[in-house]
């Protein structure tokens, strides 16, 4: 440490936020904790513009008729707009490249990811992407986030370009994938046994697992759609002999493990948060693995669910109906092991317990609500309605968002070595739970009176039910701001300093520095019992 010590400011305690100074030294850094503040920014630039798109097209769709957008061509492009930055650059990557990058190494004692050089090499990947993507917009592409052909390869839009941002961006997921499987393979602290593994880690296994092995699929099918548009192919095009549907197969095989890629990591943040708050042990860790890895196996064969109304055989939608509901069990294991986990606790209602609370109600409304779409009958007529966009976002934003946010607060001690103004959480954290709900709760409403979606218009008879939405979004958007706001306003100004372990867990990450040094840990530590261990125990 002494050899790095002339870096620091002053007397200041030498950490990884200033062991070396200057925009190159982060721009060039290898070490995992600046990596995850590298992406954060990032992936922070488009989840503010999807955003704001989301709300531009809420606010048109708040009265009948045209009203601020005039084209409804704008509104396709902004639709497009907020789900491609929205899915593809803050979602996937969100809690995978930031915080699965800070904490993995700190929750298993290593020093670093296994391979550092490629956890850089994977950020920039993905800032080409990003770049790519933001070039195609320069020519607005219209076709929604799925690139559904044939449309998507006869338009004249920038498609291409932003398929193959799509493309490029999959090789950065590929990679950190690739990246945290090895790490947790090798870098295990001595007596860090696979059953003492933290749920995060499992979670962050699992979905790596389907990073690695999904996502290659719809690179593919991204390419697949280049060649068609350039070449005329053939492939999905029916006037050239295509098949439509088998675009929507290849892309819905990796689009629907994706969702858990966006919802397992998520998963692992409440399993982290909820024993902590509650002074418990985590009920059934051993079955909270288990699930993990069976929504991560499961996620690979439901796919056609997407498809009922496609045109599939009668058997094909049958079995996927089947494993469509099997996959539910797994997921309701977990939920059952949050709540076991609280019965009878010493619950503190701290912000990040409030997320995650929050967290487990949401994600049981888009379990349940995922139950009458998997349904044959029922999705026929809730297909391509509101109801999907309500379950879609109860699933996405109230499951992996939410689950984000609730670990920025968690662990925002120990990545800038402050505490936050706790009112100020709670304030943020009610006006977007709230207003959440009440964007979404309509939407259920407007799906099962018959209100399809992506329609730039719509009857006069729903306009109440879109108007309380976009109040709702507006809401809901003034409480992220708000929540993102008072963290940034505290790493940057804050005086209060976070000591080493402030909420008492047992985890490693919390046994070393706030902030951590360079190396994460001064000795390597060795574990001596079990996770979630609140009675006796040590770290050396």
């Amino acid at each position: 440490m002494s050899a790095h010590a002339s870096t620091a400011h002053g007397n200041e305690e030498v950490n990884y936020l200033n062991w070396k100074t200057g925009i190159w030294s982060w721009l060039s850094s290898t070490d995992h904790k600046r990596i995850c503040f590298l992406y954060l920014f990032a992936i922070m630039i488009f989840f503010i513009s999807g955003g704001v798109a989301a709300l531009v097209m809420r606010t048109e769709l708040a009265f009948a008729g045209p009203t601020i957008i005039k084209d409804p061509h704008v509104y396709n492009v902004l639709f497009t707009m907020h789900g491609v930055f929205m899915i593809f650059l803050f979602v996937v990557p969100g809690i995978p490249a930031t915080l699965g990058n800070f904490l993995i190494p700190l929750m298993i004692g290593a020093k670093d990811v296994a391979f550092p050089r490629l956890n850089l090499f994977s950020f920039y990947i993905y800032v080409i992407g990003a770049a790519i993507g933001g070039i195609a917009m320069l020519n607005p592409v219209d076709t929604g986030w799925t690139f559904y052909a044939p449309y998507s390869t006869t338009t004249n839009t920038s498609v291409s370009l932003m398929v193959l941002a799509a493309f490029v961006l999959g090789f950065s997921s590929i990679l950190t994938g690739l990246n945290f499987i090895v790490t947790i393979h090798q870098l295990r602290a001595p007596g860090m046994t696979w059953m003492r593994l933290p749920v995060f880690i499992w979670a962050s296994y699992a979905t790596a697992v389907i990073q690695t092995v999904a996502t290659p699929v719809v690179g593919m099918t991204l390419l697949l759609i280049i060649a068609e548009r350039a070449f005329g192919a053939g492939i999905f095009d029916p006037k050239l002999g295509g098949d439509p549907v088998l675009m929507e197969h290849l892309f819905w095989f990796y689009s629907h493990p994706v969702v858990y890629i966006m919802v397992l990591p998520a998963f692992g943040v409440v399993g982290e948060i909820i024993p902590v708050f509650s002074r418990k042990p985590l009920f059934g860790y051993k079955m909270v693995v288990v699930s993990s890895m069976a929504i991560a196996a499961l996620g690979f064969v439901v796919w056609a669910h997407h498809m009922f109304v496609a045109g599939i055989s009668d058997f094909s939608a049958k079995v996927f109906s089947f494993v469509t509901f099997a996959v539910a069990i797994p997921t309701a294991v977990k939920v059952f092991n949050w709540v076991s986990t609280m019965y009878k606790g010493s619950i503190s209602f701290k912000t990040p317990m409030l997320y995650a609370m929050a967290f487990v109600f949401l994600f049981m409304v888009a379990g349940t609500t995922g139950i009458y779409l998997a349904m044959l009958g029922v999705d026929v007529y809730y297909h391509d309605t509101y109801f999907v966009v309500a379950h879609f976002h109860y699933t996405i934003q109230g499951g992996a968002v939410i689950g984000l946010i609730a670990a920025l607060h968690f662990w925002f001690p120990k990545m800038t070595g402050k505490m936050y103004n706790e009112r100020m959480a709670r304030i943020a954290f009610a006006f977007l739970f709230f207003g959440f709900n009440l964007t979404f709760i309509p939407q259920f409403i407007l799906g099962m009176n018959g209100m399809p979606r992506r329609y730039y218009d719509y009857p006069v008879e729903y306009q109440t039910l879109h108007t309380i939405s976009t109040m709702g979004a507006y809401l809901n958007g003034f409480g992220y701001m708000f929540a993102l706001v008072n963290l940034f306003w505290t790493a940057k100004f804050g005086k209060v300093k976070a000591p080493r372990n402030p909420y008492n867990s047992t985890n490693l990450e919390w046994q070393t520095a706030s902030p951590p040094i360079h190396e994460n840990f001064e000795t390597i530590p060795v574990v001596d019992h079990e996770p979630y261990n609140y009675g006796t125990h040590t770290h050396s």
